[in-house]
């Protein structure tokens, strides 16, 4: 009996570690380093200038700049208002901010960092901020105004006005003439033709509650949509609007990225947890790891040469959503050999 027992017990404690052991296995992702930066502002997008390999960080009325070969700040964009997102246009040499509390964009030279123009929007509250390369367009969504002002990468104004009924947040081009747009307070994603400049399509998001990130793969035409209240991730057809697969991620979702060479999705949550789904499929997907980052480590931008994924945070006053004085700074995690 006793020897049948211990049998058992080394079989279970065999099995327990081949568990253990493949869910260490299954983790793509590990901490590689942490980059100070200083301010004491809060945070919102990052954006990753591939071309001239440089990471943009919102950072309050700022954006810092930080090479990311040398993972280090070499410049800062200042005396802004409230700044949300950063776009760059590598064609004509600029970059463009949504400075949200001053209902404007902010142009600047992509070399020098040094401003060039403020451009004044009708919209209100610009938040994100996108350029199209196949109109030659960049597009600012305003929160305030639940519409998109278009602006001339040349002449630098504001061309048109694009009315969406809603508060939008993310946005994504395919390259092809369409931008896709999550409306946050209806639940909803819309289609722009960035040529006509018209909503050619809306549809429901359901069960997917305040979606805020959006990502896409324009391989397999499908569009990623994360639920920051509903706690998941939809994956849509670009094409027709349709639901595929719902995957649950973590609460407080801001950003997904996707990774065309890894197949790896990327949703990253403030109550500290990125959650990476692996693409096995146009139409099926499983999660690889929930990624441990600080809690309120939210916006997340993806190097398409390293893999890496950057996200930013401060630490707060325990109980309060005060950031505590010199605390700000950009989490790298690296992909595991």
């Amino acid at each position: 009996m006793l020897r049948h027992l211990c049998k058992f017990i080394f079989i279970v404690c065999i099995s327990f570690y081949t568990i253990i052991a493949s869910a260490q296995q299954s983790n793509v992702y590990t901490f590689d380093k942490a980059v100070s930066v200083p301010g004491d502002g809060g945070y919102d997008y990052l954006f990753i200038d591939q071309v001239n390999n440089k990471l943009f960080v919102s950072h309050g009325a700022t954006v810092n700049v930080i090479d990311i070969a040398t993972e280090t700040v070499v410049a800062t964009i200042s005396d802004m208002k409230g700044v949300h997102g950063i776009a760059t246009v590598n064609s004509a040499g600029k970059g463009f901010i949504s400075d949200g509390k001053a209902n404007s964009v902010v142009v600047f030279d992509i070399n020098t960092f040094k401003k060039i123009k403020t451009i004044k929007l009708s919209g209100k509250k610009p938040d994100a901020i996108m350029y199209d390369p196949f109109s030659n367009k960049v597009f600012a969504f305003n929160g305030g105004s639940d519409n998109v002002s278009v602006i001339d990468v040349d002449s630098l104004k504001e061309t048109n006005v694009i009315p969406l009924d809603g508060a939008p947040e993310f946005a994504v081009s395919d390259g092809r003439g369409k931008i896709y747009d999550n409306l946050e307070d209806k639940n909803l994603l819309k289609t722009i033709d960035s040529k006509s400049l018209k909503v050619i399509n809306t549809w429901p998001l359901t069960n997917c509650l305040a979606p805020s990130g959006l990502a896409i793969d324009t391989v397999n035409k499908r569009l990623f949509t994360v639920g920051a209240d509903s706690k998941n991730l939809l994956v849509l057809d670009a094409e027709s609007g349709k639901i595929i697969n719902t995957l649950p991620i973590g609460s407080g979702v801001d950003a997904v990225v996707f990774d065309e060479a890894t197949k790896l999705i990327l949703a990253s949550c403030g109550d500290g947890v990125t959650t990476i789904i692996k693409q096995e499929s146009a139409d099926k997907y499983v999660i690889v790891q929930k990624l441990s980052t600080p809690k309120r480590a939210r916006t997340m931008a993806l190097d398409t040469k390293t893999h890496k994924i950057y996200l930013s945070v401060a630490d707060f006053v325990p109980g309060a959503r005060t950031v505590v004085p010199n605390s700000f700074k950009v989490l790298i995690y690296k992909m595991i050999q």
